[in-house]
């Protein structure tokens, strides 16, 4: 065992295996300087600088009971990062030579859960879990998704029949969310089993409950949504219909009231809401909530000197159909000052998964993943946004989880939440003129494609490509804009 092969991983892989068991504490007193795992995938390690003294360390991690990663061994401090790095390869080989259950911790309650093995008639499986689990073009998600869910607590008992049937995106969104709270430096407690996400991190406590609007039924039968083939259609989906819909699921969720809970009274209460209501629906959806939550639209002109003119325009209800109207404006209603935002992104699906696991090295080494879509144009000016197309694959691509997350602050919060409590999101302030002030990151993808194709020799196409592997390039009134990320693409 002492020719144990060890080999560096990266900040993605590691956290997608481990990152789960770290306290947000550590990072004030030891910075993280590498990663490492061992052949056979059941031990893996970092090496640390401590913050105060300057010596160096390392942490071994191996496999619990129930497969998670947790820490077996520190070793001793080091004067350089070279013998503490030998220290911990010396650790890490001794906790593979050791016999599993010696890392098991006594703490571990059940045995380790199959996710993706089918439990239940092919008929009852959702179309996109059998693709998860069949398409080799998915398996870099599949195998990110597995160490994560193993570390997922199943509140409510049924995430894998769910997972599995009837509720795939919404577990999806769930499990989104759990992994880019993780990311921001939280713990999840499940000691409250609501609000969904019970999180504590260095800035204080943030709870969260997820929504996400479904397609309308009637009769047990979906009801197909209004056509968008025209710019009139368009406008009235985003004017009305997924106004509504929005409205539905935010509002029944504000009807209960989770700040009365008093673990959850004066702290930061936020409601995050995914888009699921029909295949592709979140091409449009995105500017609709943003309509429901402020009350307002934002027609454009341009002065004399062609600057960009924004006037804000209050909107009071929207209907739909024969239905009674609905008020306007999350923010105004009674009540939702104890909401303190809302967040949203249109990226919470199995492509992102399919993305950070090529990140981080899962599944097969086939599968070529192209993305392509809509960012942010910082220019004052614009109207459009920039068009940027990039290879996953190639050297230099990154992408974090919060990337992409819309931050929507309630300007009568009560309890407002700081933006520092998630860095890396779009944030997003209504100001009393009706305008609305953002913080964007550099990068903020507003929608985005992701084709995947497998099997494919991959680092032929990457040496065929060249430098052409990231592209960005600013939209004219006419160009054609890509469509938005469904996750469910071959």
């Amino acid at each position: 065992m002492d020719d144990l092969q060890i080999r560096p991983i990266s900040f993605t892989r590691f956290n997608a295996l481990g990152g789960y068991a770290r306290h947000p504490r550590t990072l004030l007193v030891l910075d993280e300087l590498a990663y490492f795992e061992a052949d056979g995938g059941d031990v893996i390690g970092i090496t640390t600088r401590d913050i105060e003294d300057q010596d160096f360390g390392g942490i071994v991690m191996a496999r619990d009971q129930k497969r998670c990663f947790r820490g077996v061994h520190v070793t001793h401090f080091c004067p350089t990062p070279e013998a503490a790095q030998e220290a911990l390869f010396a650790g890490m080989r001794e906790a593979a030579r050791a016999q599993a259950d010696d890392h098991y911790q006594g703490d571990e309650k059940g045995q380790p859960v199959d996710f993706f093995t089918h439990l239940h008639d092919e008929q009852k499986l959702h179309p996109s879990f059998v693709q998860l689990t069949t398409n080799e073009g998915y398996s870099p998600a599949r195998d990110i998704m597995e160490p994560m869910m193993r570390w997922y607590e199943d509140a409510d008992g049924n995430f894998i029949e769910q997972f599995q049937t009837t509720g795939f995106d919404q577990r999806i969104w769930e499990l989104y969310l759990y992994a880019m709270l993780i990311e921001a430096g939280y713990i999840l407690s499940r000691e409250h089993n609501v609000p969904d996400f019970c999180c504590a991190g260095l800035l204080g406590e943030l709870y969260i409950e997820a929504a996400t609007v479904g397609p309308t039924m009637k009769d047990g039968q979906i009801v197909p949504p209004p056509p968008t083939d025209t710019p009139e259609e368009i406008d009235r989906f985003l004017k009305d219909y997924m106004p509504i819909k929005f409205g539905s699921a935010l509002f029944s969720k504000l009807k209960k009231k989770y700040w009365e809970q008093p673990y959850v009274r004066g702290k930061p209460f936020v409601l995050a809401i995914a888009d699921f209501s029909s295949p592709m629906s979140m091409v449009h959806s995105q500017p609709a909530l943003e309509r429901y939550l402020w009350g307002y639209e934002y027609p454009t002109t341009r002065d004399s000197e062609g600057k960009l003119i924004i006037s804000p325009v209050r909107v009071q209800t929207h209907q739909w159909g024969d239905k009674p109207p609905i008020p306007s404006g999350l923010f105004h209603s009674p009540d939702s000052e104890q909401v303190s935002a809302v967040i949203s992104t249109n990226a919470g699906t199995i492509a992102k998964f399919n993305r950070l696991g090529i990140l981080g090295k899962f599944g097969s080494k086939q599968v070529l993943a192209i993305r392509e879509g809509r960012m942010v144009d910082h220019n004052p000016n614009a109207t459009l946004p920039k068009i940027f197309r990039v290879i996953v694959n190639a050297a230099g691509y990154e992408e974090t989880w919060i990337e992409g997350l819309n931050v929507y602050h309630n300007p009568r919060a009560a309890i407002p939440m700081p933006m520092e409590m998630l860095p890396g999101a779009a944030h997003h302030f209504f100001e009393k003129s009706g305008h609305v002030r953002s913080f964007t990151p550099e990068f903020h993808p507003m929608s985005s494609v992701t084709n995947h194709l497998s099997p494919v020799d991959v680092e032929k196409v990457l040496a065929e490509i060249g430098d052409k592997t990231h592209m960005v390039w600013t939209l004219k009134p006419g160009d054609s804009v890509p469509q938005e990320d469904t996750g469910k693409r071959g």
